[in-house]
């Protein structure tokens, strides 16, 4: 009568502490730049090196430029963080992905394309979106700097074991409704808040049958709904994404580990806390209007009028009763640990192919990873987006928050297929639509925001 999560967090208790919370054992510790240097300055102090270092991977990714990555970083306060983790990787003998190096990229793309994810464990990173690796079949959550330092001294960390929700989605997703889509959806049905204190498993027709990369956006956006993170059981998708890759079992050590692999799952009769159940035919390509993911509707909807909202709607220069579509956009983003991968720069070149960019649009398309750039160039998208008047940025966080150079300047409207549309996310004073990279797509060669289902 077990839930998949509760046989994963069990398989790593060291301890139950009565009354407290309980001693976990991490499989893998992520460290990117902006939230580990306390915590090797923690150790430091303390005179402690990292218990295992081997199972921890450094990677800086949110102050990388996205051009002229060979090039010392103009940014003080970047270029200070970047340089800083180098160091730090150096000192404590871990495992470090440099800038504009093959294994670099933004680190909740390259762990999983690395094998570094892999099912049945547990992961976490000072990054609310390490909820990511969920998609491979491990609980993977975001943590503290002080966590960051006590996996770092220990390989363990103490929590409060959270409850479980299971979100069951039947049926087919429709003409251009992508995972982004069924995400945003999820979240306007519970709000931002609705699924705090949960662990979410995602089941149901509509997520089989999605892609790995799909799982990634769905479970990369869990943290949006307040979930401690979400996952979904690994399956022969799972386990073909993950063969062969660099860091992956091989050879007699890949068979035993599929056959475990397999026994991953929630029992039949497993008993969630809360369990919710979705059509996915009632998804449409979904866009926000507002200052928080879960503040969204149907591209072909009008906005609604809800009480306390007016602020966000001031914000965004928008009105209760409103359609979006038409509106005129500055700039399309398509990128961040959401939407920077290769099935989403396939479908951003599925609908701009033998169109052009639209006058007056600032485009920036940025791969996840190195490895994504790459195979772009493989498969020729490059060639597709180039003519169609788009570049190609280097791999980096890029314009998914202001912590770079990719800032979206006061009062311009973006289509962005990153993951919040907070104040100021995206650069003081940028307003913000999140969407899928079609729906980005369709904005960025008609100039304002359409429904990508017109153009397919």
């Amino acid at each position: 009568m077990n839930t998949l999560f509760d046989k994963i967090w069990d398989a790593h208790v060291v301890q139950n502490i009565t009354d407290g919370p309980t001693q976990l054992y991490i499989d893998r510790l992520y460290c990117h730049e902006v939230t580990s240097p306390q915590a090797f300055d923690g150790l430091r102090r303390r005179g402690l090196r990292c218990f295992r270092p081997e199972q921890i991977v450094c990677m800086p990714d949110h102050n990388t430029p996205t051009h002229d990555q060979d090039k010392p970083i103009s940014d003080p306060v970047s270029r200070r963080q970047v340089e800083t983790l180098e160091r730090n990787a150096r000192e404590f003998g871990l495992t470090h992905y440099a800038m504009n190096t093959p294994q670099n990229g933004i680190i909740h793309v390259v762990g999983p394309e690395r094998g570094l994810s892999l099912p049945g464990m547990t992961i976490v990173c000072g990054d609310s979106h390490t909820s990511t690796h969920g998609a491979v079949g491990a609980v993977a959550f975001g943590i503290g700097t002080s966590e960051v330092e006590q996996v770092m001294a220990s390989q363990c960390i103490l929590q409060q074991k959270p409850r479980s929700m299971r979100i069951t989605i039947d049926g087919r997703l429709g003409k251009a409704v992508t995972p982004k889509d069924v995400a945003l959806y999820l979240m306007a049905q519970l709000t931002t808040s609705g699924a705090t204190g949960y662990f979410v498993e995602y089941a149901g027709e509509a997520v089989r049958n999605m892609t790995m990369e799909g799982r990634l956006t769905l479970c990369n956006l869990s943290i949006e709904m307040g979930a401690r993170g979400g996952f979904i059981a690994p399956d022969e998708i799972t386990f073909e994404y993950l063969k062969g890759r660099e860091h992956a079992p091989k050879g007699e050590a890949w068979q035993r580990a599929v056959d475990y692999w397999r026994t991953l799952r929630s029992d039949d009769d497993a008993v969630f806390d809360k369990e919710l159940t979705f059509r996915a035919e009632d998804i449409e390509p979904r866009i926000t209007y507002g200052t928080n993911p879960g503040m969204g509707i149907g591209i072909t909807a009008s906005i609604p009028s809800y009480e306390g909202e007016g602020k966000a709607l001031e914000y965004m220069g928008f009105r209760p009763g409103e359609c979006l579509l038409g509106k005129k956009v500055d700039y399309v983003f398509l990128g961040a640990c959401t939407n920077g991968r290769i099935e989403d720069f396939r479908a951003f070149a599925s609908i701009v192919r033998g169109r052009k960019k639209a006058l007056g649009v600032t485009a920036w398309l940025v791969p996840g990873s190195w490895a994504v750039l790459q195979q772009i160039r493989d498969e020729g998208l490059d060639a597709v987006l180039e003519a169609a008047g788009f570049e190609i940025r280097q791999p980096g966080c890029s314009a998914c928050l202001a912590m770079n150079d990719d800032k979206v300047p006061a009062g311009k409207l973006c289509l962005s297929t990153s993951n919040r549309n907070f104040e100021g996310r995206q650069g003081p004073g940028a307003r913000t639509v999140l969407c899928s990279p079609l729906t980005a797509a369709a904005a960025a060669v008609t100039g304002v925001i359409s429904d990508p289902r017109t153009l397919m």
